[in-house]
């Protein structure tokens, strides 16, 4: 059975070093201090493979959040109503969808990239990823941005 990701808010003491050097090397690299991941990743002494291993799962967190953007990646199946039902929870959450980008469906499986913005009236956000991911027909779904 497939695990469900759940996510969670944790003080910066309780987070091992490695997933904080994480953040650091991607902080390089959007901002151009570095401009590869060896670079970045040397500079803030870790390995390549440990910067690949967590890089998709560890992201700061901003008090902030009201007028953000998440752009999500979500595989799922060429399904007839099946994207409509995804921009239903997106709905329901009150985020405000951005961008709407999929590709064209290779052995019935299509990409979808999708930007939603995150403002005071936006339910959790973690859930609505969540009731993504339970739904019937959709593989994955991964914050793969926040701004």
């Amino acid at each position: 059975m497939e695990e469900k990701s759940r996510y969670f808010v944790v003080k910066q003491k309780a987070v091992p070093e490695v997933l904080l050097k994480v953040v650091e090397a991607k902080r390089l690299l959007a901002s151009e201090r570095a401009l590869t991941v060896l670079e970045a990743t040397d500079q803030v002494g870790i390995s390549r493979s440990s910067f690949y291993k967590y890089k998709d799962d560890i992201f700061p967190f901003y008090d902030n959040t009201k007028g953000k953007t998440i752009t999500l990646v979500v595989q799922m199946d060429d399904r007839q109503g099946l994207l409509s039902d995804l921009l239903h929870v997106v709905a329901v959450c009150k985020a405000n969808i951005l961008t709407i980008h999929q590709s064209i469906p290779v052995n019935g499986i299509a990409t979808l990239t999708l930007s939603v913005e995150v403002s005071a009236n936006t339910g959790n956000v973690s859930k609505m990823v969540e009731d993504m991911e339970e739904m019937e027909g959709i593989h994955y779904v991964k914050i793969v941005a926040r701004e």
